[in-house]
């Protein structure tokens, strides 16, 4: 309790952390403004039932950051941005150049990569509102719209996400941590006090097992996510010893600190999204007068609708994408270079490429055990779901693990952060 008191007053106490912090709350004040401004011509009695016997839409809406449940002006949230930077990692895997733009080319070479993810965020924006509201109106949730008023939809919902990615981006440079994350997190928080409402007004004691399997289960993936996100493997680290003149350097045993999930809650993000943009897109295929594309996207809805199928792709999805950003992220041999340039190495491995493999083993072994973890816990409340009936521990389950390790990283950074200003 002393330590957090006396982190407290650091916090407080320096001016340039504390309007950090400050920037971080305007930001997401601002952000949850924006998203309780619907757009022009929407039923919310529709909006309201349409959404709480739907769970993909409830799914969409944690992804959206909160803004999709009122069709805000914000109601894409910065789900263009993600899709753009997940089809831009994808790129690095196919195309060299951007692989060394983004690993090689330094501070420049990364900023080059984020803006092409913004241009690209721009016609993904435009194809999704353009889906949501098709989507919508022929759900009877957007009135008759005629073609100005459509684009003038289309626009502004755009414009919302594109203001989004901004405020995202403004976040990470003159706040702390990663604003895309935070404001993921800013919609999942905002709609507690309607969960908890709901709960509590519609309230059965013939449930209270129910309540408590909840309760145990959240505990469970806090818990699990805790410990995966910060547990970490040493690899001892030698400096080797040179002579100067008198003076004798080097000599120093440090280690490299390898964590069993490198990638964080980005494994999750991914996933989701990958799962999210088909179903939206079969969607809207589905009200097509054609029979046989309606057909065909309700075969395919009927692939996501089984919660086992749904579930099973779930896993195997963050599974994959931890491999994935862990190896887009994490270079072996760029360290084993780095090591053996400053004359260090780990004892028992020759510098160069025998560095470079065991590294890349280790980092493949622990990668592993957290892919395989955190695809366990984003898919047990599904599982829990199919067993009990209770839709809410789905969403719950997903929202609470993107809460948990966006909490755990903000956290990490404010003690970095204090760290480096007692220093």
């Amino acid at each position: 309790m002393d330590s957090f008191i006396h982190k407290v007053k650091l916090i407080f106490g320096d001016a340039s952390l504390r309007n950090r912090i400050f920037f971080v709350i305007g930001c997401l004040v601002l952000f949850r403004a924006l998203a309780t401004v619907p757009i022009p011509g929407v039923d919310l009695m529709r909006l309201e039932q349409f959404f709480s016997n739907n769970q993909f839409f409830g799914l969409l809406n944690i992804f959206s950051g909160g803004g999709l449940s009122n069709l805000s002006l914000v109601m894409l949230g910065v789900g263009p941005y993600i899709t753009a930077s997940i089809i831009m990692q994808l790129c690095t895997v196919i195309f060299p150049k951007l692989k060394e733009m983004y690993s090689e080319e330094g501070e420049a070479g990364r900023q080059k990569f984020t803006q092409i993810s913004r241009l690209l965020t721009l016609p993904l924006a435009i194809l999704q509102g353009f889906g949501f509201l098709v989507l919508l109106q022929n759900q009877g949730i957007l009135g008759e719209l005629n073609l100005v008023n459509f684009v003038t939809n289309i626009l502004v919902v755009v414009a919302g996400s594109i203001l989004l990615m901004w405020i995202g981006e403004l976040v990470t440079e003159f706040g702390i941590g990663n604003g895309i994350s935070l404001i993921i997190f800013a919609g999942i928080v905002a709609g507690l006090p309607a969960i908890i409402s709901q709960l509590l007004f519609s309230f059965d004691t013939a449930q209270i097992p129910l309540y408590l399997g909840f309760v145990v289960v959240a505990m469970i993936i806090i818990y699990g996510v805790v410990v995966v996100t910060e547990a970490e493997r040493p690899i001892p680290i030698t400096y080797a010893k040179r002579v100067r003149g008198n003076k004798v350097y080097g000599g120093v045993s440090t280690y490299l600190p390898l964590r069993l999930n490198q990638a964080g809650v980005i494994p999750i993000i991914f996933a989701l999204s990958i799962l999210l943009f088909p179903q939206m897109i079969l969607n809207i295929l589905s009200g097509i007068d054609a029979a046989w594309v309606s057909r065909a996207s309700s075969m395919v809805l009927a692939f996501f609708q089984s919660q086992w199928l749904y579930a099973l792709a779930y896993f195997f999805l963050v599974f994959v994408f931890t491999y994935f950003y862990t190896a887009v992220t994490f270079d072996p041999d760029a360290i084993s270079k780095n090591l053996q340039r400053n004359g260090a190495f780990v004892p028992g491995v020759r510098p160069g490429n025998h560095t470079s493999e065991y590294l890349g083993k280790v980092i493949t072994r622990l990668t592993f055990v957290g892919a395989g973890f955190l695809g366990l816990i984003a898919v047990l409340p599904l599982v829990m779901q199919n067993l009990t009936g209770f839709t809410a521990l789905a969403i719950g389950g997903t929202a609470l693990l993107i809460v948990v390790s966006v909490v755990l990283d903000f956290i990490r950074r404010i003690d970095s952060q204090i760290s480096l200003r007692e220093y």
